[in-house]
């Protein structure tokens, strides 16, 4: 398929979907065609529906991974091969809605002391103070930490979108004693390569370590610090809309799911009562 490799590439990208989006999407549908033994172009939705009940029943997949093969065939059909399948038969996983785990401001603290080195601490903790994903505090830049208006921007985060996160007085201390020990020319957390970041994996087997040794027993990953950022600023007061903007969630549903996991949910869900209404029509669509 190599024809058509190439063609669903270009309408991947003429569409301007991320370079990761692109592998997955055209490496399932690899997987179709190769579970068939069949170029794609000879397959159809009776095809599409087998494979998901393979990947179901036979691989065990998870949701998420068989929810990134429909989307990837639906593209595939719909827009490379502009085939007039109902989409409607091919229905997406329902995920399961697990309720995040989130750390107490102590255990974070005790999490981050037990982080020795300064550019894998300061990572970690500006990934808690402004509840960025691990792959955006990774790709960012000296010039994208603006100290004059005390904020930090960030460029082409999930879904290619642009927003800006808080950066606190005690934060920007952190990065200036940073700054004076690595003087990092382009990219803030830089790997083997000044021009390109640290690879994730790295942060993350820091941080798994780092819970070992603080004895910290919940499964916490470099995401439950964002999990953190998010539920300690609604225990203190933030409002949920505003928490929204600055994780960069498209819709408030998604954001409410703090709310079940905050402290004193009662008062915060009275507090926020305003927008409960709007989360409830959300959720409905």
């Amino acid at each position: 398929m190599t024809a058509l490799r190439t063609r669903m590439r270009e309408d991947l990208r003429i569409r301007n979907y991320s370079p990761r989006t692109v592998s997955i999407y055209v490496r399932w549908v690899e997987k179709f065609a190769q579970h068939f033994g069949r170029s794609p172009d000879q397959l159809g939705a009776e095809h599409i529906r087998d494979f998901q009940h393979y990947l179901c029943e036979v691989k065990k997949a998870s949701p998420s991974a068989m929810n990134q093969a429909v989307a990837a065939l639906r593209f595939f059909y719909g827009k490379t091969l502009e085939r007039g399948i109902d989409f409607a038969s091919i229905p997406y996983a329902k995920r399961p809605r697990k309720l995040p785990v989130v750390l107490s401001r102590g255990e974070v603290e005790r999490v981050l002391a037990a982080v020795p080195n300064l550019k894998h601490r300061t990572a970690l903790e500006l990934i808690y103070a402004t509840g960025l994903r691990l792959s955006e505090a990774l790709a960012l830049e000296a010039r994208d930490i603006d100290s004059e208006r005390m904020r930090i921007g960030v460029r082409s985060g999930k879904g290619g979108k642009d927003r800006y996160a808080i950066l606190s007085p005690t934060l920007l201390v952190l990065l200036r004693a940073y700054w004076r020990a690595y003087q990092p020319k382009a990219v803030l957390f830089p790997g083997c390569r000044s021009d390109r970041g640290m690879h994730p994996t790295s942060i993350q087997k820091t941080m798994r370590l780092a819970c070992l040794t603080a004895g910290v027993k919940k499964r916490a990953t470099v995401h439950t610090l964002r999990h953190c950022f998010a539920t300690h600023l609604l225990e203190g007061g933030t409002d949920i809309r505003t928490i929204q903007k600055l994780l960069g969630h498209t819709s408030l549903t998604t954001t409410s799911i703090y709310l079940h996991v905050a402290l004193d949910a009662e008062h915060l869900t009275g507090k926020n009562s305003d927008l409960l209404a709007t989360i409830a029509v959300e959720g409905g669509r």
